[in-house]
């Protein structure tokens, strides 16, 4: 799993702040930016934070990079609809040769199951294999790959959603590999916004 930090908001924990303070400032938003010291964004940040005004964290959103990953775990991530997301294409993208797939730890570890993990996924892939030599587009022949298939997909979530993903995705009870992903993503923004995420997971 490969995780990247493509873009994020620039000081998201001043433009949160810059968002919540113009709701009670006499002041445009453009000069509570300019003017505000840390210590007032950390006074106004800690007020939405223990308040629940959390519209406020809506202002500031990232952008991840993440390769390496199954299509169970896609299928998982893109249950939280207030991101968006781009995913690699099985409809676009044929595969000339066996892709990719991630393999459970609780298989790769015992030889027994990691046979029987393996030889399905050959059986998949002969079977798209020989769909699509039989002139099946890839869109049809796709069906019959299985959730392990790595991907690649983009995720854009703002800081509001970011802090729900993490509460439940970075749980011991959630799967691990989005447990792996949500801890990998934690990780990159924590440094960009300190106050912001430093109880979040």
């Amino acid at each position: 799993m490969n995780v990247t930090l493509l873009y994020h908001t620039d000081n998201p924990e001043r433009a949160v702040a810059t968002a919540a303070r113009l709701c009670y400032a006499p002041v445009g938003a453009a000069e509570l930016m300019e003017t505000m010291s840390e210590e007032q964004v950390h006074r106004v940040l800690s007020t939405i934070l223990t308040g629940g005004h959390f519209s406020t964290l809506e202002h500031a959103s990232y952008t991840f990079a993440i390769d390496g990953v199954s299509r169970a775990l896609t299928h998982q991530l893109v249950r939280h609809r207030l991101a968006s997301f781009n995913q690699q294409s099985q409809r676009y993208v044929r595969f000339d040769e066996a892709p990719n797939v991630i393999v459970p730890k609780a298989v790769a570890g015992d030889p027994a199951l990691k046979a029987v993990f393996d030889e399905a996924m050959d059986a998949s892939y002969r079977a798209y294999r020989a769909l699509v030599d039989a002139g099946v587009a890839a869109e049809d022949a796709r069906y019959v790959l299985p959730n392990a298939c790595e991907t690649k997909i983009v995720v854009t979530m703002n800081i509001r959603e970011l802090l729900h993903f993490f509460e439940v995705r970075c749980c011991r009870r959630a799967q691990w590999e989005i447990q792996d992903l949500a801890n990998q993503m934690l990780a990159l923004v924590k440094p960009t916004a300190p106050y912001i995420f430093m109880d979040a997971g």
